[in-house]
């Protein structure tokens, strides 16, 4: 057996047309179909390890994973890497473009090592053609900016966030540790953004929407900080559409990456 080498891949991609990141049966999602593009160029099953899952219609503006292949395949410089990422964009069409590949150290773990992740949640103002497919129409009473971010500053003394966990799932703690999230205002209209050690799954989205509740009165401060002590689901707000959300960037420990990342 050849020694191995382990690579990051820095990609990203509209969520649209895929059942989420992790490849499952019987529908097409993004991990499946980078394993596929590269089992075509390589010749060979290889696996990809991603930094998260990422649901249905979420999009990544920067998703990272890892995955290994025997040290002669690829190398470590971009005399074979760089026709190789050209391969697989090209063989994964439009709606996910893989930025780079490049080599880590042997125990360097997509996931595990990542210290936080940001997302971010897109809304506008009124009807828009450009901005409908990426981000969510504010309705035409408004939002009240201040209660939300109000609301908002309060999950970042949480630590237990069952209410705004997907009910049923595998994890073993929804433990998480917010370290921010607020609402500000563009010229396209607001963008909720929140940053985590972790998530869970649906949490974005349901935050999101029980915030969304304080802004249009429907809850207040004090009811926001009673459903993020109940926890329990059935007490949050709605779950919010996915295509506005964005898995917004993955931060790791600089040793992990070659000198020459960015």
């Amino acid at each position: 057996m050849p020694a191995t080498q382990r690579y990051f891949m820095k990609l990203s991609y509209n969520g649209a047309p895929f059942h989420g990141w992790q490849t499952q049966p019987n529908a097409v999602t993004v991990q499946q179909t980078i394993e596929e593009a590269m089992a075509t160029v390589l010749r060979r099953q290889v696996a990809i390890t991603g930094a998260g899952r990422t649901d249905a219609g979420v999009n990544a503006r920067k998703m990272m994973a890892h995955f290994d292949l025997p040290a002669d395949l690829l190398g470590i410089g971009d005399d074979k890497i760089e026709p190789f990422v050209r391969a697989i964009n090209h063989l994964c069409g439009h709606d996910i473009a893989i930025k780079s590949v490049f080599p880590v150290k042997p125990d360097a773990h997509a996931r595990f090592d990542a210290t936080s992740r940001t997302y971010k949640y897109f809304m506008h103002y009124g009807k828009s053609p450009f901005l409908k497919n990426f981000s969510w129409q504010i309705p035409r009473d408004g939002l009240d900016l201040e209660a939300m971010n109000l609301a908002a500053e309060l999950l970042l003394d949480v630590d237990d966030f069952t209410s705004f966990s997907k009910l049923h799932t595998d994890v073993k703690t929804n433990i998480c540790h917010v370290t921010q999230a607020e609402i500000y205002t563009d010229h396209f209209g607001m963008a909720f953004t929140i940053t985590a050690d972790r998530f869970l799954r649906n949490m974005v989205r349901a935050i999101f929407g029980t915030l969304v509740d304080v802004g249009r009165g429907k809850l207040s401060i004090d009811g926001f900080r009673r459903v993020i002590d109940a926890r329990d689901r059935c007490e949050a707000g709605t779950s919010m559409p996915p295509h506005p959300l964005f898995l917004w960037d993955i931060t790791y420990p600089n040793n992990i990456f070659p000198d020459s990342y960015e």
